[in-house]
């Protein structure tokens, strides 16, 4: 108990130094210019920043986990400075999870104890957190259970973020044009966007939320509060930030209109959201005959797959892709030149990043998974060779696009995370869903283990669906009952649990197929079955970063 209190105390003076250091970030103002001259700082100062953040981070700090494991590698200070100098960055890396220096995704997320060399690795919940954070907002990445990793929004990650975000607007032609973000309130991303466009000058966005954000409305309390309280602080000081506004997902035509009368008026629109929320904004559009032909749709969080962005734009709309990671924030940028709808260039200014090759629990598949390190201080956690749940495809592909002139020659194409099910912008880890499978839908329809399978896949609209194959022998209520048990066991494994049962439930996501569950190519039955087979492990061209 002293220590829960302890931890509460501490959180609350974080929110606290959040909330009055607010009014100094939200006087600053990031241009283009500035944004531009940051990055290509950054990218000269690549291997210093590396080396600055590993001696303060880790060799200052005999708590980390990666001091440990250097240790048992064998690797000084010294020893990294004369490699990078050698090697590279990127080599040095490489070295150093040849050596054992490295994080899987399952040590990360607290589910598996670190062990080198026969060691055991002390880890705790906060192991990972930058230790010069003081003024942040605690939320959560997209981890369903307790011991998910908290992840702190802190004012200085934001600062370092709004160079990114000058550059998009530029390059996406979206400069000034009446904007609008459907994203939720904390944890999701939703308060910090619209805070960060204060920064950015202009017009703040419309904010609209799946989550209810009343405070009167039951749920997430603590989430609303914050947002309340850095809401009005912000107003306070003159920042004109809009106030969250409920649009569940069966009110997307409302986008929709907004929209045609904001093309109407300026010429063009944008708006922000997750991939699936941008595809209802389409697809509604499209049933209620209204042309986006100026509008710029920019979604994230899920693969933007060819179907889902055919849709999308066959509304005469633009539409641009990105990809962040909770931990660090923004990975990559869409290529303007690429007919790929999810062809990013990897933001190397604060992040460096090799690939490992892997074998997928639960799956018959290997994969070449991420492996993040930071670059900067800035960042809510210290990675070194961190194995992130996404894998995909490497290469420096010349392109021509702005990006590409700016420095970020390198190329991360057909992402896909190999741990996750991901729909309308929510994602669960599958371990907890192969509980459901395992364990509740047995217990309560009959039948065992191998009688269920979920698998993730597209609808004909384009939609990501997850559906419950059931063994025809297994006798059901009806479909629907079926449905229910499996949102039901989303309860009690945190708060995303209880996010993706309200939005799955808003969306539909969730459905059931009579039909045996499938075996993979080798005769094997797996739980979870993922939209498309990942690929072999492969060499990545260039230098892989």
């Amino acid at each position: 108990m002293p220590a829960t209190r302890d931890k509460i105390g501490a959180e609350a003076l974080a929110f606290a130094r959040f909330i009055t250091g607010l009014p100094r970030f939200l006087r600053q103002r990031v241009s283009f210019e500035q944004g531009r001259a940051i990055i290509q700082q950054r990218l000269r100062e690549r291997e210093q920043n590396f080396l600055a953040s590993i001696q303060q981070g880790i060799f200052a700090n005999p708590q980390s986990p990666y001091h440990a494991m250097l240790e048992l590698a064998g690797c000084a200070y010294a020893d990294l400075e004369r490699s990078v100098g050698e090697r590279g960055l990127e080599g040095t890396l490489r070295m150093l999870r040849d050596a054992g220096v490295y994080v899987t995704f399952e040590e990360f997320k607290g589910r598996q104890p670190i062990v080198r060399s026969g060691r055991t690795i002390p880890a705790g919940e906060r192991a990972f957190d930058n230790p010069d954070f003081r003024r942040y907002l605690g939320t959560s990445t997209g981890g369903s259970t307790g011991a998910g990793r908290r992840v702190n929004i802190d004012l200085t990650h934001m600062s370092a973020w709004l160079p990114h975000r000058a550059l998009s607007r530029r390059f996406q032609g979206i400069t000034g044009l009446p904007a609008a973000n459907w994203s939720n309130i904390p944890p999701a991303g939703g308060l910090t966007g619209q805070l960060m466009s204060v920064a950015l000058g202009g017009e703040p966005p419309r904010w609209f939320s799946v989550t209810d954000p009343s405070l009167s409305a039951g749920g997430l309390l603590r989430f609303k509060l914050a947002t309340h309280a850095a809401l009005t602080v912000a107003r306070l000081s003159g920042a004109r930030v809009r106030w969250p506004e409920y649009l569940p997902l069966d009110r997307a035509a409302d986008l929709a209109r907004w929209c045609r009368d904001r093309i109407k008026e300026s010429g063009g629109c944008t708006v922000h959201g997750s991939v699936s929320r941008i595809l209802r904004l389409a697809v509604a559009a499209q049933e209620a005959g209204i042309d986006l032909t100026g509008a710029v749709l920019r979604g994230g969080g899920e693969p933007p797959t060819h179907a889902k962005v055919a849709q999308i734009t066959r509304t005469g709309a633009k539409f641009y892709s990105g990809y962040a990671y909770t931990e660090v924030g923004s990975v990559g940028t869409c290529c303007l030149n690429s007919k790929e709808p999810n062809d990013q260039h990897f933001w190397r200014d604060h992040l460096a990043m090799i690939q490992a090759p892997r074998q997928v629990p639960g799956f018959d598949i290997e994969v070449s998974a991420f492996c993040f390190t930071t670059l900067l201080r800035t960042a809510p956690k210290l990675l070194l060779n961190v194995e992130s749940d996404d894998y995909g495809i490497v290469d420096t592909t010349p392109c021509g696009c702005p990006w590409e002139e700016l420095g970020l020659p390198e190329h991360i194409r057909e992402i896909r995370s190999f741990r996750k099910l991901t729909g309308e912008g929510v994602t669960l880890i599958g371990s907890d869903m192969e509980r459901i499978l395992e364990e509740v839908l047995p217990g309560k329809f009959g039948g065992s283990m191998l009688d269920y399978q979920l698998v993730e896949e597209e609808d004909e609209r384009g939609f990501t669906r997850l559906t419950l194959l059931v063994a025809p022998g297994v006798t059901l209520p009806d479909e629907q009952a079926a449905v229910e048990m499996v949102l039901q066991g989303l309860l009690g494994i945190g708060v995303v649990g209880d996010t993706s049962r309200n939005i799955w439930r808003q969306a539909g996501t969730v459905r059931v197929r009579r039909e045996p569950p499938r075996l993979t190519s080798r005769g094997k039955l797996m739980p979870l079955q993922l939209a498309r087979q990942a690929r072999k492990p492969m060499a990545s061209a260039g230098n892989g970063a």
